[in-house]
């Protein structure tokens, strides 16, 4: 009877009536039930939504079979239990079947799953790697998410590489893993990338950059066109209409004696490359005149310890955990004048406060080199040479044009230690010593190509250059190889701490520049340790910072006109040692002279462009764009640092 029963329950299942197929089942259930009634019982549990019960007689038939088929049955139990919710009973019986299904990509999936839901980051890493060998697209898109919220796991190339080889129309998995490929220098993955990309946009179709984030975009592209197409920027809601824009700058606002300017950032803290730069500009703000807040959202774990070091810098308002509407209410509830986005389209910015209308006059400047597309801001800040008149339609912010560099430079809290030496760095004192700091995914397949040139031509120099990590150095040395640079030809160094890393930069003989992104922060501190820097004149606003930096210090000569007379110049110095002593004296007697490194005088021209700025909305006029009078040159130094 037994039997003629499971044959009418099978028959029922099949056809999709899962309530006859249980009614006839349901009679059967017993200890004694056999093995197939209780998985047919259990697969029709699960198909009418009753997961926790189908999992229960899963794990009873894993109970009473015979190996191989508990395990099979336990798997089952583990991804319906985990299926329910039930997180507990998933990883309890989860956690006790690893041992015998190390490898089994939908266990690894079932308890990733419940892992993350019940917070336990240590579980999750017990899975990760059978979900990144795995070719199933849930388990390798978990694998991603698992994967974001680490810092420069390797698995993350294979992950990524497999999701894009599976969805290669998709822009958004094609710019991931492009990302990834750059942080581990895999330059034969984005060769491939960017040369299917090229294809694309070739024939008009810029779709494809929706998936791009601005920054990312930056990394690869100098065409100010299509740096504004890039769209792929998280957190940001659709910008106000320029109507909307427009009454934001003329309703009523209670102005005062003072300028209440307001900065927004999450990088306020002195560890931070930002305030590395900004620091004593803010110090140096004249209280008379100006009244200034900084809006902060940096994490608490940055600034447990940095209390006294905030409040000189400015009254401390924390938006960290508020909602872009509170935070803009905080604002507005502060009468801020003019708000000062210190972030842009980079990480962890909430830019999208802007686009809640809190200020009079609104203000992009420092951290990201472009325009903030879908960021409503009146005014990006920035100098003539990264901001030419030929930029302005590719920016719907008008331009303030400082009369130096728009960059920001601390002489006061920055490091300046002596010289480390080359044979504590590793270094061979008689080679000439090529510097390259900037992040690895700056490094662009044409600064390869340039880097390699030079290294082949002048034959006594080496590549000094930071990268992290096994995999991306061994991959660094493999495309250098193919363009038939030699190993021993390029030295690798790690992270360090600042005053360690001021301190080794002055080993080096030249610094060599990126493109078509420039070291920004990097260029200046290899400028503040007396380091010359070649670079070339670019084609975007990230691509002519080291310009305009090296035209404020004095040194306008080490900006060659194009590639092929940068990688002339960097030969012809690295041959040339004495020019290269020339060079190092005459940055390091600027350094205190030069108003590249003069935060107090930056500060005054920064105020003069407030002050024109708020001038404007007080008279109701529509933003413009404006240039900053120069102050007179200084006739003494500035700083008795030496």
């Amino acid at each position: 009877m037994d039997g003629q029963a499971l044959v009418a329950a099978q028959a029922a299942f099949e056809r999709g009536d899962f309530v006859e197929a249980l009614t006839i089942l349901t009679p059967l259930l017993s200890d004694t039930m056999n093995p197939p009634a209780r998985i047919l019982l259990g697969e029709t549990l699960a198909r009418l939504g009753l997961l926790a019960e189908a999992a229960q007689i899963f794990e009873q038939a894993a109970d009473g079979a015979d190996s191989p088929c508990d395990s099979r049955f336990q798997k089952r139990a583990v991804m319906l239990y985990a299926e329910a919710g039930d997180d507990d009973r998933a990883q309890l019986l989860g956690i006790r079947l690893l041992p015998s299904l190390p490898e089994d990509a939908e266990l690894a999936y079932a308890l990733a799953r419940s892992f993350r839901r019940s917070g336990d980051a240590a579980l999750v890493d017990l899975v990760k790697n059978t979900l990144a060998g795995s070719d199933d697209p849930d388990h390798l898109k978990l694998a991603g998410d698992i994967l974001n919220e680490e810092e420069r796991n390797p698995l993350a190339l294979t992950v990524f590489g497999k999701l894009a080889a599976l969805y290669p129309d998709d822009p958004f998995t094609q710019f991931k893993f492009m990302s990834v490929a750059r942080d581990f220098c895999d330059f034969a993955a984005i060769e491939k990338l960017e040369t299917a990309l090229g294809a694309r946009l070739a024939t008009g179709d810029l779709s494809a950059l929706e998936g791009e984030t601005a920054y990312s975009n930056l990394l690869r592209c100098g065409d100010e066109r299509l740096n504004r197409s890039a769209m792929n920027n998280p957190g940001l809601t659709a910008p106000p209409s320029p109507a909307a824009s427009r009454q934001r700058r003329t309703r009523p606002h209670g102005w005062v004696d003072k300028i209440r300017v307001g900065y927004l950032s999450n990088d306020f803290f002195s560890a931070h490359a930002t305030m590395r730069l900004l620091r004593n500009v803010l110090e140096a703000h004249d209280a008379s005149r100006f009244d200034i807040t900084l809006f902060c959202y940096t994490p608490e774990h940055h600034t447990i310890n940095e209390y006294d070091n905030r409040q000189r810098w400015g009254r401390v308002v924390s938006i960290l955990g508020k909602t872009d509407a509170q935070a803009a209410d905080i604002i507005r509830q502060k009468g801020i004048d003019i708000l000062v986005d210190l972030k842009g389209h980079t990480g962890g910015s909430r830019s999208n406060i802007l686009n809640q209308m809190p200020a009079p006059v609104q203000v992009a400047w420092l951290g990201f080199p472009g325009s903030g597309t879908h960021i409503d801001c009146d005014f990006v800040i920035g100098d003539r040479i990264v901001l030419p008149d030929s930029s302005r339609p590719f920016y719907h912010e008008k331009f303030c044009r400082l009369p130096e560099s728009y960059q920001p430079n601390d002489p006061v809290h920055r490091a300046l230690p002596p010289a480390a030496s080359r044979r504590l760095l590793g270094l061979p004192e008689d080679r000439v010593v090529l510097a390259a700091f900037n992040a690895a995914r700056k490094i662009s397949l044409e600064v390869v190509d340039h880097w390699a040139e030079i290294l082949r031509r002048a034959d006594h120099a080496i590549l000094w250059v930071m990268i992290d990590g096994a995999l991306a150095r061994s991959n660094f040395l493999a495309a250098f190889q193919a363009r038939g640079i030699a190993a021993d030809r390029i030295i690798f160094a790690q992270s360090a701490p600042y005053d360690a890393h001021i301190a080794r930069l002055q080993a080096a003989d030249i610094g060599l520049d990126t493109f078509p992104y420039n070291g920004h922060t990097t260029t200046s501190d290899k400028l503040w340790a007396g380091l010359p820097v070649v670079t070339f004149r670019g084609s975007n606003f990230a691509s002519r910072v080291s310009e305009s930096l090296l035209t404020t210090l004095g040194v306008l000569e080490l900006v060659a006109p194009d590639a092929d007379a940068f990688v002339d110049m960097a030969v012809a110095l690295a041959e040339n040692p004495s020019e290269v002593a020339r060079l190092k004296d005459v940055i390091s007697r600027r350094r205190f002279t030069a108003p590249l490194f003069d935060a107090e005088r930056f500060c005054r021209h920064l105020e003069s462009a407030y002050d024109t700025m708020v001038e404007c909305a007080k008279a109701k006029l529509p933003p413009d764009h404006f240039d900053v009078a120069q102050l007179p040159p200084r006739t003494e130094a500035f700083s008795s640092r030496s």
